[in-house]
C-alpha cells in the first residue's frame, strides 16, 4: 500500500497546530461531504480526510506517525486496532470539535454534546442597532436624545412559556432531541435533531398561549432616552446594556447598539476634538498686520495677525477645541490663514500697486529660489 501524508491531506505542514489542523479538517469536511460534492471521487476523498484527522488530530497518534508513518495504522484499519476503520466514524471526537453544525447541514442531523441537549437552555435576546443623527452643535456639546424601538418582550400571558398546562413531549420523552439511524456508503449513521414536536423543549403544552401564539414573546414598543456625551463623532457607537429583546428561559435581554451620524458645520472644520477654520484677509491685513473677531465654538475672540502674515499660516488657540468626554481631554482650534486678492480694483489703486510694485523683494527666500534657475 503506498505511503500516505496526511499532513497533504489536510493541506497544512507538518508544523501546523492542533487548531490549525482542526480548521483545516474542517473546511475539508464540508468541500468533500458526499452530500454536497457530488464528484465521483469525493466520498473516498471524505473518507481518506476522516482517516487524516482521526491520526494527525490526536496528539499521541499524531507522534506514532511523525515516527513512522503511515504505516503505524494501515495495517490495522478495520480489524478493531490502531486506526480502528472509517466505517463507523471511529477515533472521531464529534463533540470536541463541534462539528454538529456541519452534519446538521448537510445530512438533516447533528452529533452534538450532552450540554445541548434538552431544549431549555437560556438564551440571550437579540440585540439591536439604532442610527441616530445628530447635529454638529449636538455632537460637539453633548445632549439627550429619545427614540422609540421594537423588541421582543417576554410574554406576561404565559410568563414565557408558549402555553399553559405543560405536559412531557411524547415523541422525545422530554430529552428535547431524537435520533435516528441512516445507513450509507460509509456505514451506519446515526443523527441526533431537535425535536420537530416541542422544538427542543422537552415538553408540549395542552393549551397553546393565545397572546404569543406560542412563540414565548410579543412584540412592544418602547421609548429609549439617551443621553449623548460630548465629543461624539461620525460612526461613533455606543451600546445599551441589556435594551434589546429579551431572553429566553432566563436567558439575558440583548444590548442597543447606537450608531451616531454627525452632520458637517458650513463654516468649522473638524479632526477628532481639534476645531479647523479658514481665515480670510485683505492684502493690506496681512502686510500690515490686524486684529480681527473669529467665531469659536465657544463664542467670539479678538486674534492678532502680526505685519507681513502669509498665506496658509496656522494660528493655535489654545484650548478652544472641543471637551470630550470619551478622554476627558480639550482639543485646540487652529486658525489658518487665506490672503484673498481683489479681483476689480480702481484706476487709483492700480496705481498703489504699481508703487507697491517697487518694492525689493529680491532677498525673500521664494524669490531667492525662483532666481537661482534665472
Amino acid at each position: 500500500m503506498a505511503k500516505k501524508d496526511y499532513y497533504e491531506v489536510l493541506g497544512v505542514s507538518k508544523s501546523a497546530s492542533e487548531a490549525e489542523i482542526k480548521s483545516a479538517f474542517r473546511k475539508k469536511a464540508k468541500e468533500f461531504h458526499p452530500d454536497v460534492n457530488k464528484d465521483p471521487g469525493a466520498e473516498a476523498k471524505f473518507k481518506e480526510i476522516g482517516e487524516a484527522y482521526s491520526v494527525i488530530g490526536d496528539a499521541n497518534k499524531r507522534a506514532q506517525y511523525d515516527q513512522f508513518g503511515s504505516a503505524a495504522f494501515d495495517g490495522s484499519a478495520g480489524n478493531g486496532g490502531g486506526f480502528g476503520g472509517f466505517g463507523g466514524f471511529q477515533g472521531f471526537d464529534f463533540e470536541d470539535l463541534d462539528l454538529g453544525s456541519i452534519f446538521e447541514q448537510f445530512m438533516g442531523g447533528g452529533f452534538t454534546s450532552s450540554r445541548s441537549r434538552g431544549g431549555r437552555r437560556a438564551t440571550r435576546g437579540e440585540d439591536m442597532l439604532v442610527r441616530v443623527n445628530l447635529t454638529f452643535e449636538e455632537a460637539v456639546f453633548g445632549c439627550e436624545k429619545e427614540f422609540e424601538i421594537t423588541v421582543n418582550e417576554k410574554c406576561d400571558d404565559c410568563n414565557g412559556e408558549g402555553g399553559h398546562d405543560p405536559e412531557t413531549c411524547n415523541t422525545c420523552g422530554g430529552r428535547g432531541r431524537v435520533i435516528s439511524e441512516q445507513r450509507t456508503i460509509l456505514g451506519i449513521m446515526q443523527t441526533e435533531t431537535i425535536c420537530p414536536s416541542c422544538k427542543g423543549q422537552g415538553r408540549t403544552f395542552k393549551k397553546t398561549c393565545n397572546s404569543c401564539k406560542g412563540k414565548t414573546y410579543v412584540k412592544k414598543s418602547k421609548e429609549i432616552n439617551l443621553r449623548v456625551p460630548s465629543g461624539i463623532e461620525n460612526d461613533d457607537q455606543m451600546r445599551m446594556s441589556g435594551k434589546g429583546s429579551s431572553g429566553t428561559n432566563g436567558g439575558p435581554n440583548g444590548d442597543v447598539y447606537i450608531n451616531f451620524t454627525v452632520e458637517e458645520h458650513p463654516l468649522f472644520k473638524r479632526d477628532g476634538k481639534h476645531i479647523y477654520l479658514e481665515v480670510p484677509l485683505t492684502i493690506s491685513e496681512a502686510t500690515l498686520g490686524c486684529k480681527k473677531i473669529i467665531p469659536t465654538i465657544h463664542g467670539t475672540e479678538k486674534v492678532s495677525f502680526k505685519d507681513g502674515t502669509q498665506n496658509d499660516e496656522t494660528i493655535r488657540l489654545k484650548g478652544k477645541g472641543i471637551s470630550s468626554e470619551k478622554d476627558n481631554s480639550t482639543g485646540d482650534m487652529y486658525l489658518i490663514t487665506k490672503i484673498i486678492i481683489p479681483r476689480k480694483i480702481s484706476r487709483h489703486q492700480k496705481s498703489l500697486f504699481k508703487d507697491l510694485d517697487d518694492t525689493e523683494l529680491d532677498n525673500e527666500t521664494e524669490f531667492k529660489k525662483l532666481n537661482k534657475y534665472l
